[in-house]
């Protein structure tokens, strides 16, 4: 494999390299939905030591790991904020989503991941929703 097909995945996206350390260290210490700096910071150090030195398979391992905190807490406790969550699941199914165009097996390969998210993000969104007493949709017509 050239060296140029092995680094395409770098290419992606810049959303996970900003987006991710915050969520995932709220997600890691969901305590009061803040994280204590040192922990953020310990997460971007690690997600740009993977995009620097890393190579696919570990940029993905990291994701299925990120994966796993998202679905955790789509089936925790309704109470805890799914803000974290949202961003992270969002910005981990967008990625997976764009491996369709690279060459090589990812794409196929995270085809579970992306159902786990979906699922989640649903289970998410519901949760994070205001619900209105006595609010009803208003009745559609065709």
């Amino acid at each position: 494999m050239s060296a140029r097909r092995r680094l395409v995945w770098l290419g992606l996206t810049p959303e996970p390299e900003q987006e991710l350390p915050a969520a995932v260290a709220a997600l890691r210490d969901p305590a009061d939905g803040h994280p204590p700096p040192a922990l953020v910071a310990a997460e971007r150090h690690r997600v740009q030591r993977l995009v620097l030195r890393g190579t696919q398979g570990s940029w993905l391992r990291y994701l299925r790991e990120v994966t796993d905190l998202v679905v955790g807490a789509a089936a925790g406790p309704a109470a805890a904020d799914p803000r974290p969550a949202l961003v992270a699941g969002e910005v981990v199914l967008d990625h997976h989503r764009m491996l369709i165009g690279l060459p090589g097996t990812a794409y196929a390969r995270t085809a579970v991941q992306r159902r786990e998210l979906e699922e989640a993000l649903a289970r998410l969104s519901a949760r994070s929703r205001p619900t209105h007493r006595g609010h009803t949709e208003p009745r559609r017509t065709v």
